[in-house]
Parts: C-alpha cells; structure tokens; sequence
C-alpha cells in the first residue's frame, strides 16, 4: 500500500504539493491547500497482473482512516462506513489505453472503500454523486488521479514500453537540429537547446513559434502591437497576432503518447511534443477550483488556449 497527500508525516508515502498554472508549486504559510492531508492511497497485488486500485483517504498514525470533519460520510447498505474527502478524488481512465488511439474518458470520484460514482455539484458538496456500478478503482495505463491542487498520471511498466526514451527524445532534438531550420525572415540557422543547459533564457539560436498560426521563426524585437499587449506579435508571413513564444522540447518521456518526431507545440506555452501526444492533451479536461475543467500542458501545467489548444509547427529549411 502506498499513501499519498501532502502531510509530511511518516504514513505519507509520496507528499504532493499544490500546482498552479505554469507549473509552479503554491508554497509559504499564507498558501492555502485544497489537497487533503491524507488524499488516497493505493494498493497493488503482489502477484501478476500486479492490479493497482485506489482509494480516497488514508491512514493516520493511529491505523484509522483520516478525513475532515466537513467530509461527507454514509453508512452502506451492508452497514459499513463508506466517505469522501473533503474535495474529492477524481478519477479519469483514458478510452483505449495510453496509446496512439487513447481518448480522454469520463471523470469519476472515488470513495473511502473504492467505489465509483458520478461526480458532486462542486468538490466539496456534501451531497455525493450516484453510484456507478460498472465501473471499478482498478488503474489502467494513463489513469489520471485528480486531488484538487495537483494531478498524477499512473503509468504501467508495459506502457513504458511502448513511450519514447531519452535517448529517443535526445536522438529527435539532433535530428530536428541536423535539418538546418531557418529563421524566413533573418535567415540565420535555428537550433532547439539541450536539455542539460535547462530553461534558462531562451539563446540566439532558440525557435520560437507564432501560436496561432505555427510560424517557427528565430528571435525578433519587432511586430509587436502593443493595442493588444506586450505579448501579442504579428507574423511576418501570415498577418496574423497572437503570442509569440521560444520552443521547448518536452522531457518528460512518461507523458508522450508515441514515439513521433516533435511536430505541434502546445499554445501558449511552447512545449513541443508528437501531434498524437498534443492533440490527446488538448482534448483532455482536467479538474480545476469547485467545478471547472480546463485542459493544459502536460509538461508544465499551464492552461492551452485556442481553437485547438496546439498548432502545428511550420519550419523553413535552409535555402542551400
């Protein structure tokens, strides 16, 4: 069994933090967290197919189920106590697996002995959802687990198999570097920047990209129209304004669908990934304050914008 929330206590396996948009954590003694101090635990068979279900709340140091006093709480009909934390565990298994063909499913909350239901009015109702019997706490490749504040992909040693490795990812980024991209209106020669160096100031050679219509160019101080704000650009070539961004290369190998070469970028905040694994996150709402949904980059949380959430990227090759 392992036990997650953000109590710091010895019983708390992995301590998560709240989340906000742009991936940065909410900290200091004024923050105030909505993730339970004891938010779900899960339990994994010993024996093949190692089976993962999860279920809300968790022990405290005293071996008894820790929920607030606002929690909702019932009794089944089979006289056992059955309840949900305070703001809910959220639940999404992904329609055909985390693959090439995945679609996002249907949101569900979990309750204190596993069982499925629809989800309340807002997260903190007390008034639980309707029980729905056909589905299960079982985890699946992909499984996204929702606990108001911060959001876990349960990825399976099979899926793995199936994602991209560093070296696959590392291998695209030369390979994308190698075709000589060019900047179509300076004429100098792009080049995405290696992981090692981090996401510090984007370099002379970064990409960036015109979010609205997929325009790779190099950097430029001019186009601004500042009617529409600092950070609206036209493009050069299409006429169209919108935010203009430097290209970073998602890292993280467990959030790519497929293998496929870097190609769309995530708008507005410029992580690029395969057109399989940006349209899948695009398309996926994720739990957001009592009762919103909102889709975001998978690589740093922020919330996607436009018609479609990410564009496809549109590079000039080298005139040579």
């Amino acid at each position: 069994m392992f036990q997650i929330g953000r109590s710091t206590e010895n019983m708390i396996d992995f301590v998560v933090t709240d989340t906000s948009p742009g991936g940065s954590t909410t900290e200091g003694p004024s923050a105030q967290s909505t993730i339970s101090r004891y938010a779900c635990r899960i339990l994994c068979d010993r024996r093949p197919p190692y089976t993962a279900r999860v279920y809300a709340a968790g022990f405290d140091a005293s071996s008894n189920i820790f929920l607030g006093e606002r929690a909702a709480k019932w009794r089944t009909p089979d006289g056992l106590m059955d309840g949900l934390t305070t703001n809910g565990v959220l639940v999404m298994h992904p329609a055909g697996g985390f693959s090439e063909d995945s679609a996002p499913g249907a949101w569900r909350e979990i309750s204190v002995c596993g069982n499925v239901y629809t989800l309340r009015d807002s997260r903190s109702a007390q008034q639980r959802g309707k029980l729905v019997e056909n589905e299960t706490n079982v985890l699946q490749d992909g499984s996204l687990i929702d606990l108001c504040g911060a959001t876990l992909l349960w990825r399976t040693p099979a899926g793995l198999l199936r994602a991209p490795t560093l070296k696959q990812l590392e291998a695209q980024r030369q390979e994308a570097n190698a075709a000589r991209p060019q900047c179509p209106v300076g004429l100098s020669t792009l080049a995405f920047p290696s992981p090692a160096r981090g996401r510090t100031a984007p370099d002379k050679q970064q990409p960036w990209v015109y979010v609205r219509c997929g325009h790779v160019h190099g950097y430029h101080g001019w186009g601004c129209r500042r009617e529409r704000g600092q950070q609206e650009r036209e493009c050069p070539l299409c006429r169209l304004v919108g935010p203009y961004v430097p290209l970073w290369l998602g890292q993280e190998a467990g959030l790519c669908l497929d293998p496929g070469p870097p190609s769309h970028a995530f708008a507005p905040c410029g992580h690029v990934c395969s057109e399989k694994t940006a349209r899948y996150w695009a398309q996926t709402p994720l739990p957001h304050g009592t009762h919103a949904f909102h889709a975001a980059c998978p690589f740093c949380g922020a919330w996607l914008t436009g018609e479609h959430g990410c564009v496809r990227l549109i590079f000039q090759g080298p005139l040579d």
